[in-house]
């Protein structure tokens, strides 16, 4: 199998072997420890794996001369907020002595399920509510799909799949990678919706394969998608078409700019799928891809297998999120608010691999945000990354590995700090807590700034482990210029660690709010006087609750994503994909305080900072801009007919009164003063004037958040 198995911390998998199979168990953190129980004619046999001081990537290979089952566990208790202990993920990988598709366990209990062969097709009903997953089984291979309205079709009527419907209902252009949540017939009823999904780039409507395609290429009589639908079509009366408009399930679709249409080797694993919700009862038709002359199915059509799970297995919505390519997928979960956010909202976006609100019911991010501007807001974060580093050398690989001075960082002290590629581009931003001499928590954007810091380390040869606690810390931003005066009376603190009232800006202290133990950083993303609270998911709820109820009085109000977005411009706080991706260095991201000038000159950059810094091409600077309309990412900024940058962030300020916007510039356009424009249209027919601006907008000498 390509991708590994996860066996979560704390968790367990079971794994059925026939003689000659290979299972490789991998620790990828080190420390933890696993167990295997093996069941076979034989007995039982328990083997114990790793241990406290297993090494990053240890592993162990168990052959299996008989069938038998195998239970991997990777054994763990929750970790408090202030302890570095969390159990983390084995991973497994299983080698077949002979071949056997290695399709995913069902989801649910199955109702009928069937096999595609390759470049074939089958027809078949669905009742409505029902769900239907379509498995790649080897992977790189297409699948099309068809849908009718059943009761139409009876009436001979064919009311199928409309993309032109769909695409104006859902607002996407043609043709673009990924799936739309819903698929309309013309009389714009829906026929399904996506509700899982692990590959996330398909086709959504172009014709499946067609006999004129295969002409065209020089093979006449070759099979096609649209052929073997109208044959396994035929006896529910559907007529035949020359090519069927179709949605293009693991097809990868590349449409340039400009807007021409190619194709590369579908991005889908082995048992990678997509669950659709039936949303009316069907006839439908799904096939293996026929096209073995391109590179639509990696040139060899593969199987597909199809399930049907009754309407009463209830699953929920999710996309898978890869933190590589060989990384096994995890699909979109809750946090450890959920329970409580749910029941304010159903306006929940896929963040980085978690649903978060965007908004809350009856509230909307306009008064979401002035509650943290006047009051006081709550905000899920548990979405951002945490990262245990601990180790005789903890200290020395966080030197290494960040823009920062971490020898100067005291216990207690937290630090903001970019991570940089050698050439200067930047991998992450986070804050780093030191929690002992050598135990440190980075709290970042990114999964793969762990894999990359246990890299490091191993390139290096240091005594260090990196482990993930993202699952084991929850994290509430409480900000606002009242969140000080509601918290204080709410946390104890033990005698040798500041009080709330006492705690400094980029201090944490550690503590009980009632029965629950927590750490509390006065840090935030808002602009504001703030803390973040960070407890074990289980007592997430309680935490919620108890900061609702206090704050209440004071109209304190929970928000949202759209309202912490707002906030974060207004401060001149960045973002990833935005103000900074690899390809920006921290001083053109506007964080070049966070470049420390004197540190151990071999740190992961340094050399090629220092080369930026002394040459500074592009600044990133706030712009004031006329007018209303409307400014997004990625608008252009020009001074005369010459582009000289673009704008990275943008909003209408509610407490400013004005648009405003984030800009990355020629340094020679970046004095204050400075009159721009902003290019809409094609950058020329329309300009938006604008005003290099100090930044941040809102407070730039941040004597709010330090107050």
């Amino acid at each position: 199998m390509n991708a590994p198995v996860v066996v979560p911390g704390g968790g367990s998998r079971t794994f059925r072997l026939a003689p000659g199979d290979v299972l490789r168990v991998i620790d990828p953190e080190g420390l933890q420890p696993g167990a295997l129980t093996v069941h076979s004619d034989s007995g039982v046999q328990e083997i114990a794996l790793f241990g406290t001081e297993s090494a990053a990537g240890a592993s162990y290979e168990y052959r299996a001369d008989a069938t038998l089952t195998a239970t991997l566990s990777a054994p763990g208790a929750p970790m408090a907020p202030d302890a570095q202990d969390p159990p983390t993920e084995l991973h497994a990988r299983l080698t077949r002595a002979e071949p056997c598709d290695d399709l995913p366990e069902p989801l649910a209990a199955v109702t009928e399920k069937w096999r595609i062969a390759a470049a074939t097709a089958s027809a078949f009903r669905v009742k409505a509510g029902d769900y239907i997953q379509i498995i790649d089984v080897a992977g790189k291979q297409c699948s099309d799909f068809l849908a009718f309205d059943a009761a139409a079709l009876a009436q001979g009527r064919e009311m199928g799949l409309d993309p032109t419907t769909t695409r104006t209902i859902m607002g996407n252009a043609f043709s673009a990678p990924g799936l739309h949540a819903k698929f309309f017939d013309a009389a714009q009823r829906p026929l399904v919706e996506i509700v899982q999904d692990t590959v996330g780039r398909h086709d959504t409507f172009l014709l499946a394969c067609t006999a004129k395609y295969y002409e065209d290429q020089g093979y006449p009589g070759h099979p096609s998608c649209s052929e073997n639908f109208n044959a396994a079509l035929q006896d529910y009366g559907v007529a035949p078409r020359a090519g069927w408009p179709a949605i293009n399930f693991f097809y990868n679709t590349i449409v340039g700019p400009d807007d021409q249409i190619t194709m590369d080797e579908p991005w889908s694993r082995p048992g990678d799928y997509v669950l659709l919700r039936v949303l009316t009862d069907l006839v439908c038709a799904t096939s293996s891809c026929a096209d073995d002359i391109d590179p639509a199915n990696a040139w060899e059509p593969t199987d597909i297998h199809v399930r049907i799970y009754d309407q009463s297995a209830g699953f929920r919505p999710a996309s898978a999120h890869r933190m590589s390519p060989e990384a096994p997928p995890r699909l979109t979960r809750d946090t450890g608010f959920h329970p409580r956010t749910a029941e304010l909202t159903r306006q929940f976006v896929d963040y980085r691999g978690f649903w978060l609100a965007s908004a809350y019911t009856n509230h909307g991010a306009i008064a979401e945000y002035w509650a943290c501007r006047t009051k006081a807001a709550l905000i899920d974060l548990s979405a951002l990354r945490k990262f245990e580093v601990t180790g005789p050398d903890a200290e020395t690989l966080l030197d290494l590995a960040t823009t920062r001075d971490i020898t100067k960082l005291a216990i207690g002290q937290v630090v903001y700090a970019a991570l940089c590629h050698a050439s200067g581009g930047m991998i992450d931003d986070g804050t780093v807590f030191r929690l002992g001499p050598a135990a440190f928590r980075l709290v970042c954007g990114e999964d793969w700034t762990g894999v990359w810091l246990r890299q490091l380390a191993a390139e290096r040869g240091l005594s260090v482990w990196v482990r993930t606690s993202t699952e084991q810390l929850a994290n509430l931003a409480f900000q606002g210029p009242l969140s000080r005066a509601i918290l204080s009376p709410l946390v104890a603190t033990p005698a040798h660690r500041p009080s709330i009232a006492e705690l400094g800006w980029f201090r944490f202290t550690t503590g009980r709010l009632g029965t629950i133990p927590v750490v509390v950083s006065r840090t935030g993303y808002s602009g504001e006087l703030g803390y973040e609270l960070w407890c074990h998911p289980a007592n997430a709820p309680d935490l919620w609750d108890a900061l609702i109820a206090a704050g209440a009085p004071h109209g304190v109000l929970p928000a949202g994503l759209d309202a912490l977005d707002m906030l974060r411009i207004e401060a001149g706080l960045i973002f990833a994909g935005y103000e900074f991706c690899d390809q920006t260095d921290p001083f053109e991201a506007g964080i070049g305080f966070a470049v420390a000038r004197h540190k151990r000159a071999d740190f992961i950059g340094g050399e090629a900072l220092a080369r930026r810094r002394a040459h500074p091409q592009r600044a990133l600077v706030g712009l004031d801009v006329a007018g209303a309309e409307a400014i997004g990412h990625g608008d252009p900024v020009f001074a005369g007919r010459v582009q000289v940058g673009q704008v990275t962030s943008a909003m209408r300020s509610p407490v400013l009164g004005k648009t405003i916007a984030l800009a990355r510039l020629d340094v020679t356009q970046t004095a204050l003063g400075t009159a721009l424009e902003i290019g809409k249209l094609d950058g020329h027919q329309k300009r938006i004037g604008c005003t290099v601006a100090r930044f941040a907008h809102y407070d730039p000498d941040k004597t709010r958040v330090r107050a």
